[in-house]
């Protein structure tokens, strides 16, 4: 038997998966509607994945025609599709939830202003590297090949550049955590603990501290 086409399923299983996840973005902008966005990192972080994620979400679904998907098939511009989503959606979450949780678990605070720094580094760098992908799959550049035309190195030497911006705001990242625990910024004031009880803990509890389960009321939740 010959190869099978695996067109038909693959155009339609990426249709449906647009469903749930373009839902789950108006959902994510929904739970921002009627607050006060912050500046601060975490929420960078979470807008920066949502504008990421989204953009994955449309090349997503150019791939999704069976037509066009056989000119882009195996070139850089899945490559950069899938990195949107994943690699990039998955990075930004990671480290949003990494700076909103970390006085919680090490009762130092991170300096602020450099957690935006960062931000504003890694974001600009992820696009850096990976948006010209996008290039290179539409001019017809294949993956999984060791060389390419010299046509290519142009948007090849962006993406470069784009890897080492965001490998340099990985070493920022990890000098943060670093100053953090040397300077020894303690946590005084937490401004979301009515809506999120794991601030309400003053201190990191010692081991078997808790002998039965704490009540948490509606009242305390203040919903």
């Amino acid at each position: 038997a010959g190869d099978v086409d695996t067109r038909a399923y693959f155009s339609a299983a990426t249709v449906i998966i647009a469903v749930p996840t373009s839902i789950k973005v108006f959902a994510w902008l929904a739970t921002m509607m009627g607050s006060k966005v912050s500046t601060e990192a975490p929420m960078l972080w979470s807008l920066g994945f949502i504008a990421l994620f989204t953009i994955g979400g449309l090349t997503g679904l150019i791939l999704s025609s069976a037509s066009v998907d056989v000119t882009l098939h195996d070139t850089y511009f899945v490559t950069g599709h899938f990195h949107y989503v994943l690699s990039m959606g998955a990075v930004f979450t990671i480290l949003a939830g990494f700076t909103h949780w970390s006085p919680l678990f090490s009762r130092v605070m991170m300096h602020r202003q450099k957690m935006k720094s960062h931000f504003i580094a890694m974001f600009l760098g992820v696009n850096v590297a990976f948006l010209p992908h996008h290039f290179l799959g539409l001019a017809g550049m294949p993956r999984r090949v060791v060389d390419y035309p010299d046509q290519f190195w142009f948007w090849n030497k962006v993406s470069t550049f784009g890897s080492h911006l965001s490998t340099a705001s990985l070493l920022l990242f990890v000098f943060l955590v670093w100053e953090a625990f040397m300077s020894h910024r303690p946590v005084v004031s937490v401004r979301n603990s009515s809506s999120s009880p794991e601030w309400s803990v003053a201190v990191n509890l010692p081991k078997h501290a808790a002998l039965e389960e704490q009540d948490v009321s509606r009242s305390y939740l203040k919903v």
